[in-house]
């Protein structure tokens, strides 16, 4: 049989060479296929040797372009541009080369720039790309070879008043020569500090401009599906490096600021939505995320009084100088929070007389304070929300020393209510300091998970401007005494040394049994679990699996609360449902301060009209120079695999529906196996670590006599029956046939001391069982008597 053209008859041919970079044979199949020169029996006839023996006749497996080298996909986009779309293999390639460049950052030679300029000379000219190409070309672009291409390329827009991408078109103005003719047509009509942007960049070579157009496509992306490659992951760090930017970006703030205390002065007239002209908006946004993420420290005075000035009129109206400005500063507070700028999006949204706006601003605000959270270089900044305020004879404290309390005194002595004296007097300022109680738990949750944050950085965060904060007097702390040697403290004592929060996996079994007797023994209510965390170890089947692991795959849970534990965790995953495109799930996290991502994948599972959903593998990437690069589970810092894990764990033990004791009465048939293995099967960590803090309870409650601990189960006797709790799930058993009881839980019942779970968590609900089952003689709910009583 012949044959024929084969795989090996690429790799015993020279090394093919393009545009400077040496192409493997997937590369140089790929682009023989986008320039014509391969043939369809040849393509056929290669799969077995691209895929190491495994023959398929689907063209779309054969053209993966998830291998190529940075490099590479930089020297085949020329190729991807001059496609003749007649061509169907040419084009199935094109697509596969192109949805790549989509996901990476592709690298460019000299040669292969200036190619990909040529390219654009052609029918279609994405201006975007070509700066793309400027800034990741590390050896220089070729900027005399480029002039003669992108005088043609800016001088087509131009006729076509191709005006899009305008910063972009600047870059390759800047190449062409042509910035007096690009500028006039960019500037006109603009108000003075969008002009004034533009001058700026004028200052700047043409690999700077195309730098500040990856920020701006950064801010504001363009259409979907077009060949350019996402925006560089550090295009604002190297753009506030740039001559002159950061000098701007404080000028700007100021003159916007500026402006608006001259209209509320009446020195400038005003019109409702016109105190910024054409372009101002952007140019104001761009300044404020760079300011926001330098932390700069004149920015709290002036952004205030913008963020205020722009959100109420000067006169009586309901009318606002800029909301365009006021949602613009929003968004960037969004990428970058600082506490300043939370407080005065706060103090503008009481401020403001518009209707819409407060809504507006609290739906944004939801998702700041997270945000914030994970900026740990800045969130221990927040206020700690005490207040201490005379009303008459009264007097309200705010206190946050356990969970955040409005309480009221008279005297030395705490009342049960707010006053009526209060009430009657002083309405507005109740009301004032009943959000502001609002506000300090808001305060004290995003403060608790920015602590939380902080264990997966690889740079420690400034723990001691926590010091005198009653948050940190009730956590365990590590202090560097010595070079490499450290030892834990409640509270930070230990001063002039460095400091890190304690965590069970770098302490010994001895001092994690130690620390949990302490908490246990004084009654501390830790704010988040710190003396109880889970510690998730990387086991022997994932160090086989290399890249993923299915320690947690194939549970089912209500997709509905596991979307709502992914906000509440700071995951990032779209919404899934009965639609096209609607059924598989990706959830992410970055840690690691932006260094690592943990990806959970999850399958939307169709059942009537309930949403369920369908756990997968968990993997992990790294951040590298051409963006995220999947890496092996043994490379993750420890603390960020385990931090990782620990949310995972969480989701599929709080929204598992083995965990909701009604499923069976109204669940699916096909899945009530699974409920059952879930409900009462092998713990997990998160479960583990329960079964410690119970041994340690038990002893000291009322009913230790009628309890026992086994490997899964709290074992309970009542004077009717014995039960059995399962210890992961809640659920219960009942001697001597396992039948299965119900309960649901109503409240917490006997208040006892738990070191963590306390609201409504499975450890509370777990102790709350077991008291209304050790005096199951007194249960009068007949739901529950009905099951009990033979």
């Amino acid at each position: 049989m012949d044959a024929g053209p084969r795989l090996d008859d690429h790799q015993a041919d020279p090394v093919m060479n393009l545009h400077g970079t040496p192409l493997s044979p997937r590369a140089r199949y790929l682009h023989d296929l986008m320039t014509g020169a391969a043939r369809l029996a040849q393509r056929v006839r290669l799969l077995p040797d691209l895929f190491e023996g495994v023959a398929t006749a689907s063209a779309t497996h054969s053209l993966d372009a998830s291998q190529l080298s940075a490099y590479e996909l930089g020297a085949l986009l020329p190729a991807v541009y001059r496609v003749d779309i007649e061509n169907g293999d040419a084009v199935d390639a094109r697509w596969e080369v192109a949805k790549e460049v989509r996901k990476r950052q592709p690298l460019f030679t000299p040669e292969a720039c200036a190619a990909l300029f040529d390219a654009m000379t052609g029918q279609r000219a994405d201006i975007r790309l070509g700066a793309c190409a400027l800034v990741r070309c590390p050896a220089g672009a070729p900027l005399d070879r480029l002039a003669d291409p992108a005088r043609a390329v800016v001088e087509r827009l131009l006729r076509e008043n191709r005006l899009d991408e305008p910063f972009s078109l600047l870059a390759a103005a800047g190449l062409a020569g042509l910035d007096a003719e690009v500028a006039e047509r960019l500037t006109a009509g603009r108000g003075p500090l969008a002009v004034a942007e533009v001058e700026l960049l004028l200052g700047w070579d043409a690999a700077q401009r195309a730098l500040f157009a990856e920020f701006v496509e950064e801010i504001s992306p363009g259409p979907l599906y077009r060949d350019v490659p996402p925006p560089l992951p550090d295009a604002r760090e190297r753009l506030s490096a740039l001559p002159g930017y950061v000098a701007f970006v404080r000028s700007t703030v100021e003159a916007a600021a500026a402006r608006v205390a001259a209209i509320h002065a009446g020195e400038l007239p005003y019109r409702a939505e016109k105190a910024f002209g054409v372009g101002e908006k952007g140019t104001i946004g761009r300044a404020v995320r760079i300011a926001l993420l330098r932390d700069e420290p004149w920015l709290p005075g002036p952004l205030e009084r913008l963020v205020r000035g722009v959100a109420v009129a000067p006169t009586k109206a309901r009318t606002l100088p800029s909301q365009g400005v006021l949602f613009e500063i929003a968004r960037a507070a969004e990428d970058h929070p600082t506490p300043e700028v939370v407080s005065a999006l706060r103090a503008a949204r009481e401020e403001t007389r518009h209707a819409g706006v407060p809504k507006q601003l609290d739906r944004k605000l939801k998702r700041i304070e997270p945000a914030l959270a994970d900026r740990v270089e800045v969130a221990f900044r927040l206020p700690d929300g005490r207040v201490r305020q005379a009303l008459g004879e009264h007097t309200a404290v705010i206190s946050i020393e356990g969970e955040v309390e409005l309480s009221w005194w008279h005297g030395d002595r705490k009342l049960k209510t707010v006053p009526a004296a209060v009430k009657r007097e002083h309405p507005e300022e109740v009301k004032r300091l009943r959000e502001l109680a609002k506000q300090a738990r808001r305060q004290q949750a995003t403060l608790v998970r920015a602590l939380e944050a902080g264990y997966a950085h690889q740079v420690g965060p400034p723990y001691r401007q926590l010091e005198g904060h009653p948050v940190a007097d009730r956590l365990i702390w590590d202090f560097e005494v010595s070079p490499g040697v450290w030892r834990s403290e409640l509270g930070l004592t230990v001063p002039d040394v460095p400091v890190r929060l304690w965590h069970p996996a770098r302490a010994t079994p001895d001092e994690v049994r130690a620390w949990r007797e302490i908490v246990q023994d004084k009654e501390l209510r830790q704010p988040f679990k710190q003396a109880f965390r889970e510690v998730y170890l990387l086991t022997p089947a994932e160090e086989a699996t290399g890249t993923y692991s299915n320690r947690f795959a194939g549970h089912v849970v209500g997709y509905h609360k596991l979307y709502a534990l992914f906000k509440q965790r700071g995951w990032q995953a779209g919404y899934l449902g009965p639609w096209d495109g609607g059924h598989e799930g990706e959830a992410r996290r970055v840690l690691g301060g932006g260094g690592w991502r943990a990806t959970f994948l999850h399958d939307y599972l169709w059942h009537g009209e309930d949403g369920y959903a369908t756990t997968g593998e968990v993997r992990f990437h790294r951040m590298a120079e051409d963006g995220w690069r999947e890496a092996r589970l043994a490379e993750v810092p420890p603390l960020v695999f385990s931090e990782a894990m620990r949310d995972v764990d969480l989701f599929v033990a709080v929204a598992s529906i083995g965990a909701d004791p009604e499923w069976l009465d109204r669940g699916v048939d096909g899945l009530r196996d699974y409920w059952q293995s879930y409900g009462f099967g092998d713990l997990s960590e998160n479960a583990r670590v329960r079964r410690d803090a119970l041994a340690r309870l038990l002893p000291r409650l009322a009913i230790a006599d009628r309890c026992a601990l086994t490997d899964r189960f709290l074992v309970v006797r009542g004077e009717l029956r014995t039960y059995r709790i399962h210890l992961g799930s809640g659920n219960i058993l009942m001697e001597p046939n396992d039948a299965y009881l119900c309960i649901v839980p109503r409240g917490s019942g006997d208040r006892v001391f738990l070191p963590f779970e306390e609201d409504g968590g499975m450890l509370s609900v777990i102790v709350s069982k077991a008291f209304l089952l050790a005096a199951d003689t007194r249960i009068t709910d007949p739901t529950i008597v009905r099951q009990i009583r033979p």
